[in-house]
């Protein structure tokens, strides 16, 4: 099944909801289409398309509730998915934390669908692999590389009369470039909405770049160093650091961000002054659904942490409700506002530093503290005097994103990048007193 058109997708949710004989009862209608191809070694492996519309229908008595999905949609299917959620609600437990469902809502208008990428073929997809290998094969690398593509649409509706809509698309490319002799790592990334924007021969160019440079790298001494963090490897830290943005963990002690007998630190200045945090659905970067995927509640633009301070924690309606506060859905997308220099740049003002690439296998060691251990890979190296002077031995490291954003340096030009399935606009951070802890063997 194509898309569906905003009021293609109406037709179907009012059809199955008019079925129910629940006290409440909501569905939501998801579909698109995703193509991709993957390839290594410099040849292409594999290739497909997944075609797939779904409705997901939730009944409800009282406190109890029953969900239930099909992906057939005749009149008859329909009444058939809306029995069945309603026989599961009524053999459920009650859920003590239940709300009501919501009913009408305004829904910001998001811009974020590109035709280029609705319309991308097969050969385009064969195109951006061939440009990628074709780079690796001209530098005797070997690529291996990973494209996909979506173009998709979401609606939802429940029987108090909410309705929403949104149609989006997103191509993300990521690919790893190894040395023949197998001595050095590179990695690079492009995340975007729309796939005219993306040159996958210039992102290969980049990881290609890295791969030739961390050959024969040295081993330095584990221990605390300025570094310059590129998107990726900040993405990957301040992932975890957002998950604790909860006020419910929060309010019972569970978190980094429980103040000392009881509460939360909203209010509080956490990070280096320079620390604003956001999200925005309608953010034309990063743009994003403008409702939770809970319960529907609308998404709008809300300041996590401006000017060092926390401003915001994410809030159900239940603990809202518990808490008498106002209910925050969870972001979409996030931006993290950075400075105006390049990387380049941030290299050039560094006396002695590491730069890293990007951080992996990252893994939680105290959510009090928010300690996180994790790795370096495809791509660290030493600076020192302005210029990257060689590689060096990926580091194992053991740092906590709140003091990372309190020992900020400076700040370089936010990039889109992948963050914990959403998109986020994150800039290069250069770090004084990064902790390392050991050394690791791989590339």
């Amino acid at each position: 099944m194509a898309i569906l058109s905003r009021s293609e997708a109406k037709r179907i949710l009012d059809k199955v909801l008019k079925y129910s004989r629940a006290e409440e009862a909501s569905a939501q209608l998801a579909g698109g289409e995703t193509g991709n191809i993957r390839y290594a070694r410099n040849s292409v492996s594999t290739s497909g398309i997944v075609n797939n519309t779904e409705l997901a229908v939730e009944a409800r008595f009282g406190k109890k509730s029953g969900v239930a999905t099909i992906n057939e949609f005749s009149d008859a299917s329909l009444e058939k998915v809306m029995r069945r959620a309603e026989e599961l609600a009524r053999l459920s437990p009650e859920n003590p934390e239940s709300m009501p469902m919501l009913g009408p809502q305004k829904y910001v208008s998001v811009d974020g669908f590109s035709k280029s990428t609705a319309d991308i073929t097969p050969d385009q997809r064969a195109r951006a692999a061939a440009d990628s290998i074709i780079a690796a094969k001209e530098k005797k690398v070997v690529a291996a590389g990973y494209l996909e593509d979506e173009r998709a649409f979401t609606a939802v509706a429940t029987s108090q009369g909410l309705f929403g809509y949104h149609a989006f698309t997103a191509a993300n490319f990521t690919v790893t470039m190894r040395t023949e002799n197998g001595l050095g790592s590179g990695w690079a990334e492009s995340d975007v909405t729309d796939f005219a924007a993306m040159n996958t021969g210039s992102t290969s160019s980049v990881a290609i770049d890295k791969a030739l440079m961390s050959q024969k790298a040295r081993a330095l001494e584990p221990g605390k160093y300025t570094v310059i963090l590129e998107p990726n490897a900040v993405s990957g830290l301040m992932g975890y650091m957002l998950g604790g943005f909860n006020a419910r963990s929060a309010d019972e002690g569970r978190s980094f961000m429980s103040k000392k007998g009881g509460g939360n630190r909203i209010g509080e200045k956490m990070f280096d002054k320079r620390v604003h945090i956001y999200s925005d659905p309608a953010n034309l970067n990063v743009p994003a659904q403008p409702w939770a995927d809970s319960d529907f509640m609308p998404q709008e633009r809300i300041d996590w942490v401006k000017d060092g301070v926390v401003k915001n924690l994410t809030r159900s309606r239940y603990w809202a409700k518990q808490s008498k506060d106002k209910a925050v859905p969870g972001p979409n997308n996030l931006i993290l506002v950075g400075g105006d220099k390049s990387t380049d740049q941030l290299i050039k003002k560094t006396r002695r530093g590491i730069l890293v690439t990007r951080t992996w296998y990252i893994r939680m060691v105290d959510p009090q503290s928010l300690l996180l251990t994790g790795l370096t890979r495809d791509g660290t190296f030493y600076i020192e005097n302005g210029k990257i002077q060689y590689p060096v031995k990926n580091f194992r490291f053991n740092e906590s994103p709140v003091i990372m954003l309190n020992n900020i340096e400076d700040m370089g030009i936010p990039e889109r990048v992948g963050m914990w399935g959403m998109s986020a606009m994150v800039p290069a951070l250069k770090v004084r007193d990064f902790t390392f802890s050991s050394l690791s063997d791989a590339v």
